[in-house]
C-alpha cells in the first residue's frame, strides 16, 4: 500500500504532532469523506506501508524529527513551490524561504527522494506567461542540484474557482503551449528533469515528460526497491499514479490557496481545526458511537522477494 499524506490537507504543514505520533502508535484512522460514520484503519507499519508519500508546501515544522519516519519506511517528497505570493496563497512561506527548505530536505533524505511541484499554473493579470517563465528560470537554477525532477500541472477549472478566484484567466491552448516550451527550456537548461502532472496533453516537443508524479518505477527508482509490474489506475480523471491511500481530511487545510480543490472555503478549515485532536488517531475530532470501523485493505505492491533494508532481493 502507497500511503498518502498530503492529497486533502497539508499535514506537514499544520498537523506535524499528529502525524508523527501515528507513526510512533502505529496506526491511523480515516473518516470516509462520503460517509462520514465509515471509519478506516491502518496500520502505519514497515510491512504494512510499502512507502510514504508526503506532499507539503512547508517542511519546516518536521525536519527535526523527519529521521523517525525515513528511517523505516520507503518514502517520496513532493515539495511545491509556485510563483504566487500571499495575494493566492495567503499562508504559504515566500518563495526564498521555501527554497531553503526545500535544500534542507533534500539534505535530509537524498535528492533522489525531493520532487519539486510547480503547480498549478494558472493566469491572471499579475501572474502573466512571462511572469512565470522568468520565476521558474529563478527557481530552477537554484534548485535543480537538490531535486530529482520537477512536476507542473495546468489548473484545473473547477466550479469554485468561479466564486474563489474570479480575477482567472482561462488559459487556452496557446497559453498551454507557450508555457510548456518556455518552461520545457529553461529545464533542459539547468539538466532538470520535468513532466506534467494530471493531465492527458502531449507537450513532448518541448522536452515535457508524460504525466504520473506518483507512480511505482518513481517511488522504486528512488528507495531502491522493486515493485510489480501494475497498472497504474490514477486517482481522478488525467491523473496517471498509482493508487493510494489517504490519511487527511478535507476542509482542513489553513493555508487559503484560492485555487484549493481540497477546502469549500478557507474559512471552513480555521473552523474545523478546533476539532483537532493531536492525540486522536482521527485528524478530525474522536471516534463517536455511531462510527463503523473497518481494517482497510494494505496489499502490499513490492515484488515477491526478501526485503532486506531497503533492498528486495528476489527469490
Amino acid at each position: 500500500m502507497i500511503l498518502n499524506t498530503g492529497g486533502r490537507t497539508d499535514t506537514v504543514q499544520y498537523y506535524t504532532k499528529w502525524l508523527l505520533k501515528r507513526f510512533k502508535e502505529g496506526y491511523v484512522l480515516s473518516r470516509n469523506p462520503l460517509f462520514p460514520n465509515k471509519v478506516t484503519r491502518y496500520e502505519l507499519t514497515p510491512d504494512k506501508v510499502d512507502c510514504v508519500a508526503f506532499c507539503s508546501k512547508d517542511y519546516e515544522p518536521i525536519l527535526n524529527d523527519l529521521t523517525d519516519i525515513t528511517s523505516r519506511f520507503n518514502t517520496y517528497f513532493h515539495y511545491t513551490i509556485t510563483a504566487y505570493g500571499k495575494d493566492i496563497e495567503p499562508g504559504v512561506p515566500d518563495i526564498e524561504k521555501s527554497m531553503e527548505t526545500l535544500k534542507k530536505l533534500s539534505a535530509i533524505v537524498g535528492k533522489q527522494r525531493v520532487a519539486w511541484r510547480y503547480d498549478p499554473v494558472l493566469l491572471t493579470e499579475k501572474y502573466t506567461i512571462q511572469t512565470h517563465l522568468n520565476t521558474f528560470e529563478k527557481m530552477a537554477k537554484e534548485l535543480a542540484p537538490f531535486v530529482e525532477r520537477c512536476i507542473f500541472s495546468f489548473v484545473e477549472m473547477y466550479k469554485k474557482l468561479e466564486t474563489n478566484m474570479p480575477e482567472l484567466i482561462l488559459l487556452s491552448d496557446m497559453d498551454k503551449a507557450a508555457l510548456a516550451k518556455g518552461l520545457g527550456e529553461t529545464a533542459a537548461k539547468y539538466g532538470l528533469y520535468i513532466q506534467t502532472c494530471g493531465t492527458n496533453g502531449d507537450y513532448s516537443q518541448y522536452g515535457i515528460h508524460s504525466s504520473g508524479c506518483l507512480t511505482l518505477d518513481i517511488l522504486g527508482g528512488a528507495n531502491g526497491v522493486v515493485f510489480r509490474d501494475l497498472k497504474h489506475n490514477g486517482m481522478r480523471q488525467g491523473c496517471h499514479c498509482i493508487e493510494s491511500r489517504d490519511i487527511g481530511a478535507y476542509d482542513t487545510c489553513m493555508n487559503g490557496c484560492k485555487y484549493c480543490y481540497a477546502n469549500k472555503n478557507p474559512k471552513r478549515a480555521f473552523e474545523n481545526y478546533r476539532y483537532h485532536d493531536p492525540d486522536s488517531p482521527l485528524l478530525l475530532g474522536h471516534l463517536k458511537k455511531t462510527d463503523a470501523v473497518c481494517q482497510g485493505a494494505q496489499k502490499t505492491y513490492l515484488n515477491s522477494g526478501i526485503i532486506c533494508g531497503q533492498q528486495v532481493l528476489k527469490l
